[in-house]
């Protein structure tokens, strides 16, 4: 069992969970969950309750891009967000200034939690996963490998994208070659599940 740097035992294992857009990731968070009782942290959601109104995350938001990026009932409009920080680098980078290091923070604080309650495995799960600095936070990182064709078809029927908005999609995350250098395994995700259980299985 790992040693942490206070010297006590590391029982709880903290996996990153990582790949680019219909890889299958949902799959894989689902069967953790079911099979290995593990708790779940998907990033993206994190990164909203902590932009709701209230929240020190939201305020600061506010105060940095104006009251005109919020809906009628005073909550954040994402859409509006997205359209104000695309496409323009220094507002995108200030808006992850605000948000990365408190998404962070959260959850560093929530593994503690976690681990005094005895949780066995701890799964972080974004995209982004590789940019993001976890690889302090996590003890292993997974990169759930698709074929790209095999990709496109799954998100032609699950949300009914078109090539065009799949292409934009693929294009804005990490490479291939970023995904496999930043993770310790690749999880190959084209074919079955229970191939895909398979190899969870191996690592766990």
């Amino acid at each position: 069992m790992r040693q942490n740097s206070g010297g006590q035992k590391k029982d709880m294992k903290v996996i990153g969970i990582t790949g680019g857009v219909g890889c299958g990731k949902s799959a894989v968070l689902a069967y953790l969950e079911s099979e290995y009782a593990a708790v779940v942290t998907e990033l993206d959601g994190v990164a909203k309750n902590l932009q709701k109104s209230g929240q020190e995350c939201f305020g600061r938001i506010v105060s940095q891009f104006g009251t005109e990026i919020l809906r009628d009932d005073g909550e954040l409009d994402r859409n509006r967000l997205a359209e104000t920080v695309f496409g323009d680098p220094e507002k995108l980078a200030k808006l992850n200034a605000i948000v990365h290091p408190e998404v962070k923070e959260w959850v560093r604080e929530d593994i503690a939690r976690k681990r005094k309650d005895g949780v066995g495995l701890y799964v972080i799960e974004a995209a982004l996963l590789p940019t993001a600095g976890y690889e302090s936070i996590c003890d292993e990182m997974w990169y759930i490998y698709a074929e790209e064709p095999v990709r496109r078809r799954r998100l032609k029927e699950s949300r009914g994208y078109t090539d065009e908005k799949i292409t934009q999609m693929i294009a804005s995350q990490p490479t291939e070659r970023m995904f496999r250098e930043s993770c310790d395994h690749v999880i190959e995700n084209s074919g079955t599940l229970e191939n895909t259980k398979e190899q969870i299985g191996e690592l766990l």
